[in-house]
């Protein structure tokens, strides 16, 4: 096994495209540290190439992603930049401050992929939720397996969307729809309401992914970087930045409610897949494998 294929992500460079991987497929691919930062470090890589003119961010095995690792990783598994002087916290005492550092680290890590000069395309297969989806909806375009979902299941209980670009791509009154009640989101239906380009058979979704990015490599690279950020300066000058400060804030405050502390211990007595079940049942749309 190569040191490339034993990486929780994969960074490859294919004639004029960067091919991402999350490689974590016996997990799902639910993310660690060592993934958010993998995607990190690709997308730096892919913009410091000159050869790359396109990136395609895609999914080791059956899914893209199923969110954040919850059962593997709590707070303490993340990395921050920041630190201060504390006092010793009394038992179950939450510091805002922290909580923010540490997830706003994660969304400053996602939106490497917003930043970046070259076209960067989702590619989702399976299903991409909870955690998944501040992941994912950086990128400039998406493209969906025709029996694939989407979903942030948990606006239910423990979560608001931390780069919060929900609102941007699907205006008001969808954003609504399906942030209010966690509701999953199929291909069609991401078809239809305009959240992803096109939904293709999940056996043709990356050879067509592909042959899509490599277009760019005829339109110069200086063009690309320009129309991405004019474009991306209007949904800045309509209050991005502003949002996503009170979506990871407000991450933080879900994740430290009453409801939230007992929501997180019966994992220990019922076992996670049975909450995230009893979770989703009442909406009878994530079914056994869809979880965050």
């Amino acid at each position: 096994m190569s040191d490339e294929s034993a990486k929780p992500v994969r960074y490859e460079e294919r004639d004029s495209l960067a091919i991402v991987t999350l490689n974590r497929p016996d997990k799902l691919n639910t993310l660690t540290e060592a993934m958010v930062q993998g995607v990190a470090d690709a997308i730096d890589a892919a913009t410091a190439s000159a050869d790359v003119r396109a990136v395609v961010l895609r999914g080791e095995g059956r899914v893209f992603t199923a969110g954040y690792d919850l059962v593997a990783t709590g707070a303490a598994g993340w990395s921050s930049p920041y630190d201060a002087p504390s006092v010793e916290p009394r038992p179950g005492a939450w510091d805002p401050v922290r909580d923010y550092q540490f997830m706003n680290h994660n969304v400053e890590r996602f939106m490497k992929i917003w930043h970046c000069p070259k076209p960067v395309i989702g590619e989702i297969h399976g299903f991409a939720v909870g955690g998944a989806t501040d992941l994912v909806l950086c990128c400039d375009q998406l493209f969906m397996a025709e029996d694939a979902f989407i979903g942030y299941a948990p606006s239910r209980i423990f979560g608001t969307p931390t780069t919060m670009i929900w609102v941007y791509r699907l205006g008001l009154e969808h954003a609504k729809q399906f942030l209010l009640t966690g509701q999953a989101i199929d291909a069609a239906t991401a078809l239809r309401i305009g959240l992803v380009s096109e939904v293709l058979p999940a056996a043709e979704l990356s050879a067509h992914v592909e042959n899509y990015a490599e277009r760019f490599k005829h339109i110069p690279a200086n063009q690309l970087a320009l129309n991405k950020l004019l474009i991306n300066q209007a949904f800045e000058n309509m209050g991005l930045r502003t949002t996503q400060l009170l979506g990871t804030l407000f991450d933080g405050v879900t994740r430290h409610t009453e409801e939230a502390y007992r929501w997180a211990e019966s994992f220990r007595e019922k076992g996670f897949r049975e909450v995230i079940r009893e979770r989703d049942a009442p909406f009878g749309d994530y079914g056994e494998r869809k979880r965050k």
